[in-house]
């Protein structure tokens, strides 16, 4: 059985012009990191033109469905009948985009097979994550 789950998702990018700009990203989820999803765009997209990816965990983007979420760099909100609004905060400023809130439960159900909510504990690897904050080889 795989550990990595990846699905990609069309994101409507919000600027202040009238129009939204759809762009490809990929949302991510490792069972050996099991609290986080990630979020990739690619470099056409981004400020810097390099390949951005962002981290933030799976109960927020869960809760972000239903409710808003988030107080920090990252925010989620459901946002009309089928779109959730995903806010990335950073020193640059604030980028948001829509995805369709089915795509996000999707991948929230195949992450869900993998890994119960409640069970991430079970498959943390503690030695592995402190061999790494100690600074020693993984």
């Amino acid at each position: 059985m795989s550990t990595v789950i990846e699905q990609s998702v069309q994101a409507r990018m919000v600027a202040s012009a009238p129009r939204m700009e759809t762009l490809p990203a990929v949302l991510s989820y490792d069972r050996r990191d099991p609290f986080a999803v990630r979020m990739a765009f690619p470099a056409p997209a981004t400020l810097e033109g390099t390949e951005v990816f962002w981290e933030f965990s799976r109960e927020l983007l869960s809760a972000g469905l239903d409710a808003r979420a988030g107080i920090g760099d990252v925010r989620v909100r459901p946002f009309g009948y089928d779109r959730t609004v995903l806010e990335f905060h950073a020193a640059e400023g604030i980028a948001m985009v829509h995805v369709r809130t089915a795509d996000l439960r999707r991948f929230l159900r195949r992450v869900e097979e993998l890994v119960p909510a409640g069970h991430e504990s079970r498959f943390l690897d503690l030695d592995r994550s402190l061999t790494h904050l100690l600074g020693g080889p993984c």
